[in-house]
């Protein structure tokens, strides 16, 4: 597992992730380990990561051109 440090962290987010911490019962590490992967959780589920997963999986295809195949069908 690895380790994170976080700087200059404003004293209202601080003092209100150790007010959260304290209502859930858990340390400050564990909550913010619990809101790291939530937000994880979150993107990951996202339809803008999952679009993106599609768009790298499918880049190298050759889609052609819509617009010359519909001048083509229209020409039929």
């Amino acid at each position: 597992m690895k380790v994170l440090t976080i700087r200059s962290v404003p004293d209202e987010v601080y003092f209100t992730i150790k007010k959260w911490a304290k209502l859930n019962r858990r340390s400050m590490q564990e909550q913010l380990k619990y809101i790291l992967e939530q937000e994880v959780q979150l993107v990951r589920s996202s339809p803008g990561f999952n679009a993106r997963k599609w768009r790298d999986r499918f880049k190298d295809r050759d889609w052609g051109d819509i617009t010359d195949d519909l001048r083509e069908e229209r020409t039929r």
